[in-house]
């Protein structure tokens, strides 16, 4: 078998192997002490780790399709769209027939193919999948006894879900054109890959030891955790009952990771939804969530409920978005594009959610938001299975003002506010919460500001790589020693803690204390800041920044996409677009703004600038500045009393407001008067978090 395959695609050129007759015999020799340690370790595991941890949920009988096309209702419903020319079935199709036609389609993988020859009942699909599959199996093998490690374990095992779970696929949905043999080689090479993830430092390939780090095995907010999911359930559905290994896989998968670890990591931390990679890399939550949907499917148990994240991560995903509808805010490391833009990942990422979800208020909302966006289908071949297995018109379409304007998310400090749901909406993003994976930025108190486009934005958008993470490129205060060197924000820390959250009509207010972020042993003695947001378009921010020692300055920082074209003592204007900005700094007086285009500080930014406000004087700075747009603000003037810090406002719409901050603690007075001279507010600042209620969720959060 391995001689006809010596030259497997792929491995063309790219490594030197040994010989074929000396390989096959190397694959012989090793092979039943390989599979004699993987029982005892798969044994000790389902005798310690999982004990006791009751029946699995009944599966269909070897030889049948256990896997998503087990349930009647899918079953059906696909081959209706498939029959009746839907259009989604039909560029899916297309899809598949290029590639078993030979033409060159990127992201292809053999179990879409067995998808639609299952389905359409055309065997040379599913041999076609067959024919795929081992090509990628017996590479594997070859590489293994050539002594070289097998590309599922490359970047931390990364691919196995991708990798493992389309041979787990094939074998379940195409088994009548496999042979026994055959079979017994692909689950051998995937039981050793999923071993493997969950056993890092015992992990074998072949004749050699190859431990690796198990990055983020015991972390399930992780994205590469979600992909060692998939391996797991897919390969233990597909298995159990036929191979030895396939049950401790689904205890592996339901009992242990899913039902001891991640079910109570998410009750406890992701509140509100989300993920605390970001934006960018958090977008791999969809992975989850398809996993909670297949095995729901498959096994008729019902993971989505557990917890309310999943329902509540569709909430989470709108209000991260833009009211263009193109983009997201750019939160935490940009895998695949720094700018955030919208693309089908986050269409399936809604689209799953929906389909989990199809009574609740949020899907008809996401169906709206979907069909309104830039991503209103898949543009991309490989994704084109999402569309047509999640192509129900169901549920009804909902507005999108339905979802309300503030959106507090406790479990990934995401406050997302904006004037509205139409287009040319104010949006801002404030972030306040915990700090704890390796994707998210050094940005804890930090805001961004979008209409029409950015007006103030994080500069990790203009970067070469999207992973720029430090201080200066977010809009915050940060701390900076002699050297110029800024302070770091720590991981693994308390966080920031929001200290006060109100919504009105007329107005947001937050609070937020960031001192914790800097760690115990830092030069930070204080940093706090405090947002007002008087709908729509005037955002004031009162900034408290203590340093512990003489040679540690404060540095108020503002990021913009282009430079301001008027300047005038305390205060710059832009236009960006259609958006005219305009920043009055009212405290400390006599602190130099400063405008330095990033271009000339970092080769990896490449557009974009800098506003600093440095306050190098003694050890305390009381930070006052307002933002406004589209000319709302007529007058800003300085506006102290006994009682704090303020400014007094003059709007265009004939409002008037008075602000004043407790220059020690949170809190302060707003004075908030309509243009018929009505006092709207009058009185101290709200204290307390009161985010607005959710009434359309369907899921009690559990404790």
């Amino acid at each position: 078998m391995l001689a006809a395959l010596a030259v497997a695609p792929g491995l063309v050129g790219c490594d030197r192997l040994p010989d074929a007759e000396r390989v096959e015999r190397r694959v012989q020799s090793f092979a039943p002490a390989l599979a004699a340690a993987m029982a005892t370790a798969a044994a000790k595991v389902s005798g310690e780790e999982l004990k006791g941890q009751g029946p699995l949920p009944a599966l269909a009988p070897p030889g049948q399709p256990r896997i998503l096309l087990s349930h009647e209702p899918t079953r059906r419903s696909l081959r209706q769209r498939l029959a009746a020319g839907h259009p989604a079935a039909r560029r899916f199709a297309d899809w598949v027939k290029a590639a078993q036609g030979g033409q060159p389609v990127y992201g292809f993988l053999p179990w879409q193919a067995a998808l639609l020859g299952r389905l359409t009942d055309d065997t040379s699909l599913c041999t076609f999948a067959v024919q795929r599959t081992e090509a990628f199996v017996s590479e594997e093998e070859l590489r293994i006894a050539s002594g070289m490690t097998p590309r599922v374990a490359a970047d931390s095992y990364l691919e196995v879900g991708p990798h493992v779970g389309s041979v787990a696929l094939v074998l379940d949905w195409c088994r009548d054109q496999t042979q026994a043999a055959q079979r017994a080689r692909w689950v051998s090479w995937a039981d050793q890959a999923v071993w493997n993830v969950w056993h890092h430092r015992q992990a074998r390939w072949g004749e050699r030891s190859v431990p690796w780090t198990g990055w983020s095995t015991d972390n399930p907010v992780n994205n590469y955790h979600h992909s060692f999911l998939e391996a797991t359930m897919l390969l233990g559905l597909a298995t159990a009952g036929e191979f030895p290994q396939g049950e401790t896989w689904l205890r592996q998968f339901r009992h242990l990771r899913v039902g001891q670890r991640l079910m109570p990591t998410y009750a406890r931390d992701l509140i509100g939804g989300g993920s605390r990679e970001g934006s960018g890399y958090g977008t791999a939550m969809k992975n989850l969530f398809r996993l909670y949907d297949w095995w729901e499917r498959s096994t008729g148990e019902r993971l989505a409920s557990t917890t309310s994240h999943a329902e509540a991560s569709m909430a989470h995903l709108m209000h991260l978005s833009m009211p263009s509808l193109d983009r997201l805010a750019a939160i935490g490391d940009q895998s695949r594009d720094a700018s955030a833009m919208l693309f089908d990942y986050h269409r399936e990422y809604l689209l799953v959610l929906m389909s989990l979800f199809p009574d609740s208020a949020l899907s008809g909302i996401a169906r709206t938001w979907l069909s309104r966006s830039t991503v209103p289908h898949m543009t991309q071949g490989f994704m084109r299975w999402v569309d047509f297995v999640y192509a129900d018109d169901t549920p009804p379409a909902r507005p999108l003002a339905d979802l309300g304007s503030v959106y507090w998310a406790a479990g990934t400090g995401i406050l997302a506010l904006r004037s509205g749901w139409l287009r040319d909406a104010t949006a801002l993003h404030l972030i306040c919460g915990p700090y704890t994976e390796s994707h998210a930025h050094r940005d804890q108190g930090s805001f961004t500001i979008f209409r029409d486009g950015w007006v103030a934005w994080d500069a990790n958008q203009a970067s070469t790589n999207g992973i720029e993470q430090d201080e200066p490129l977010h809009n915050l205060v940060r701390f900076e020693r002699r050297d110029g060197v800024a302070i770091r924000q720590r991981p693994d820390t308390t966080g920031c803690e929001l200290q006060a959250l109100a919504s009105t009509a007329d107005f947001v207010y937050a609070a937020a204390d960031a001192t914790s972020v800097y760690g115990r042993r830092s030069q930070v003695a204080r940093s706090q800041r405090e947002w007002i947001f008087l709908k729509p378009h005037v955002l004031v921010v009162f900034d408290r920044a203590d340093a512990s020692a003489d040679d540690v300055a404060r540095v108020w920082t503002l990021n913009t996409p282009i430079p301001p074209d008027r300047a005038s003592g305390s205060s710059l204007q832009w236009r960006t677009g259609r958006t005219r900005l305009d920043l009055w700094r009212l405290s400390p007086q006599g602190v130099p703004l400063q405008v330095r285009p990033w271009s000339t500080q970092r080769t990896t930014i490449r557009s974009g600038v800098r506003i600093d406000s440095p306050d190098v004087s003694g050890r305390h700075s009381r930070f006052l500045h307002v933002l406004a747009l589209e000319e709302s603000v007529v007058e800003a003037h300085r506006s102290d009393d006994v009682t704090g810090v303020g400014v007094a406002l003059r709007l265009s719409d004939g409002r008037q407001a008075t602000l004043r901050f407790n220059p020690e603690s949170p809190g302060g007075q707003l004075r908030l008067v309509d243009a018929g001279g009505r006092v709207v507010h009058d009185g101290p600042l709200p204290r307390g978090i009161h985010p607005p209620a959710i009434p359309w969720m369907t899921t009690t959060p559990k404790p």
